[in-house]
């Protein structure tokens, strides 16, 4: 199989490519680097990495056209200011505009997009979600963003799935708490955590899953989710845990926004009947995982894709 990942130096993007290259597929990545890293692609004679937006139309079917991929895992977004609007619809929409309409001219096969579950709002109308809710992306730049390219791919008429996910983390993970955690704890500076609770699930159960779509199962919206959910005070005692840091202080817990949700929780029974997928790694493993790779590569600066209270 010849696969062409957008964002492929990012987190899951670089995942998904190591795991199709350790079985003997092509793939081809682009990515601008705004928040990949190319050190987390391996040398591998199967690979070929092209530095650019797919904003940048001509770049896109130039790599199109010389790669001629099977199947694309469009893991490409902006979303790491939430105030920059305009990079939002530029990479977002834009981007994924183009990527379509690529793959629409080259016969692609397949799209397997990532979805924000914010598509549903930010106070989401029932817990668990199904996927019967409403798309109310309003609340967030990213989630407006991310739903327009969802409705380009539906629009598309390619064979397509859009998977809506939990909270990843894992290694080369850079947004969320869990970097912000280490960051923070590692450099000395004090930390709080929100009221609030969220589903979190490790890199490598979300890849377990893409993998039935890269190999053509499934079509449409599935939730990726374990549904079921941590306080954000677990995650943070979970990070201290892994760091070893066993003389802190009680973390602040500071009650929640009027427009934060208490829990976001999707419910995954599509994904699990039709592929009998189930998250198999526990909060506690998967942090450390995570945490052993921040301790080896480092966290420079990390990102949300939403506006975050002050810690003063």
């Amino acid at each position: 199989m010849k696969a062409l990942i957008t964002g492929g130096a990012g987190f899951v993007g670089s995942h998904v490519a190591e795991r199709l290259l350790a079985r003997g597929d092509k793939v081809a990545v682009i990515d601008n680097l705004s928040t990949g890293r190319l050190q987390n692609l391996e040398a591998n004679e199967n690979l070929h990495v092209v530095e650019a937006s797919i904003a940048d139309s001509d770049a896109v079917n130039r790599l199109f056209e010389a790669f001629s991929p099977d199947l694309v895992v469009h893991a490409a977004a902006s979303y790491k200011d939430p105030e920059d609007w305009s990079g939002d619809a530029e990479t977002n929409v834009l981007g994924t505009a183009n990527v379509v309409r690529a793959a629409k001219d080259n016969g692609t096969q397949r799209v397997i997009y990532f979805q924000t579950a914010l598509c549903y709002g930010l106070v989401p109308l029932e817990q668990p979600i199904t996927l019967e809710h409403p798309i109310l992306p309003a609340g967030s730049s990213y989630s407006i963003s991310k739903t327009a390219a969802e409705q380009y791919i539906e629009l598309s008429g390619i064979d397509y799935v859009t998977l809506r996910l939990a909270n990843a983390y894992g290694p080369r993970n850079l947004s969320g708490p869990l970097p912000t955690f280490y960051q923070r704890l590692t450099s000395g500076k004090p930390c709080f955590v929100m009221d609030t609770r969220r589903d979190f699930i490790f890199i490598d159960d979300l890849v377990d899953c893409v993998m039935h779509m890269v190999d053509g199962a499934g079509h449409g919206a599935y939730h990726v989710a374990s549904g079921s959910d941590y306080s954000i005070k677990e995650l943070y005692d979970a990070t201290v845990a892994a760091l070893q840091l066993n003389d802190l202080k009680d973390v602040e817990v500071r009650e929640r926004h009027p427009d934060d949700a208490y829990t976001i929780l999707l419910d995954p029974s599509r994904v699990q009947n039709e592929f009998g997928w189930r998250v198999s790694t526990a909060l506690e493993d998967g942090v450390a995982k995570a945490i052993k790779w921040y301790r080896e590569h480092g966290v420079e600066q990390s990102f949300t894709h939403l506006k975050l209270p002050s810690d003063n």
